[in-house]
């Protein structure tokens, strides 16, 4: 399939594959994590990816000379959105269902993202949006109080990885408000790999003490494949995939393809890992999905996301 010049189906397909696999990587992280400390899986991962994506720049053709200046900016950023973004995501999972993880992250970041833009003045508080972060808001309170009910497997270790995939959001929100102006104007790839290489050498620095104390020789081989799966799909192949529809379609429709994370990480959770939601959460969860879409959307879409998809 060739990308088309004003968008075509091609920008839509990346999109899709790139939330199909961070919905994958809620699951395969949580099998991680059952046999490595949360600080060593985050650190192989991203050491993993940063690799990969260390030789694709490295072979790319006609790519930009190496500059201190980029490597700081995009540093920086990596430090928020790949180092704390990643610590919290991996402790989260060693202490809560993936499942969760799969609708706290990817339905609470974009909120969290629009609430600062109003705060801030650089967006306007239409009543739709009003309403929808009131919803967003109602709908994460239900789905944090549905975790007691049913027979899903309450426990205080399970709140508690929930609150730190919360933490979670919140970084990834931080990262994609800063990404927009320090990484403008940076070759997709360049700033990708920059960012990765250094929120990945924060983590090792994090996961040192853990090391000595690791078994690596009962570390089993789904665990190795998982780890091979997450630094190449989730990590490299995503992000790139992700800005390559970016070139192609809004800010606002990248966002929107983001809610379709919980499906692929539900569907996942509960194929291969067994996973349960309550009645409670289930309502949490599809109040505060259509909450954050009205939030970030307004309830519309532009006139020029329309055109385009309807070509």
């Amino acid at each position: 399939m060739t990308e088309k010049p004003d968008g075509g189906v091609a920008p839509y397909s990346y999109l899709l594959v790139t939330m199909a696999l961070f919905g994958a990587a809620f699951t395969s992280s949580k099998v991680v994590v059952g046999e490595l400390p949360h600080d060593v899986a985050a650190c192989l991962r991203f050491g993993g990816g940063a690799l990969i994506l260390v030789v694709l720049l490295c072979v790319r053709p006609g790519t930009a000379r190496f500059s201190w200046r980029d490597l700081v900016k995009a540093g920086l950023v990596g430090l928020v959105g790949v180092f704390a973004y990643n610590f919290f995501f991996f402790w989260g999972l060693s202490l809560a269902p993936a499942i969760d993880g799969s609708i706290i992250v990817p339905v609470l970041s974009p909120v969290l993202t629009t609430v600062y833009f109003l705060a801030t003045g650089k967006e306007t508080a239409s009543r739709a949006r009003i309403f929808g972060l009131a919803s967003g808001i109602v709908g994460a309170v239900v789905f944090f109080v549905g975790i007691g009910g049913g027979d899903a497997g309450f426990s205080g270790s399970r709140l508690a990885g929930d609150f730190v995939y919360l933490a979670g959001a919140a970084c990834w929100a931080a990262y994609s408000i800063a990404s927009k102006k320090v990484l403008s104007g940076m070759e997709p790839l360049r700033a990708t790999t920059y960012a990765t290489g250094v929120g990945a050498l924060a983590l090792v620095v994090v996961a040192v003490p853990s090391f000595a104390g690791t078994e690596w020789t009962s570390v089993s081989t789904l665990t190795w494949a998982n780890l091979a799966f997450l630094a190449i799909g989730p990590t490299a192949v995503a992000y790139l995939f992700y800005y390559r529809g970016l070139r192609a379609v809004s800010p606002v429709t990248a966002t929107i393809t983001m809610f379709a994370v919980p499906v692929f990480g539900t569907v996942t959770s509960v194929v291969f890992l067994h996973e349960s939601f309550t009645a409670g959460q289930v309502a949490g969860a599809v109040i505060t999905v259509v909450g954050a879409v009205l939030a970030v959307t307004q309830g519309k879409i532009s006139t020029t996301e329309r055109k385009k998809v309807h070509r």
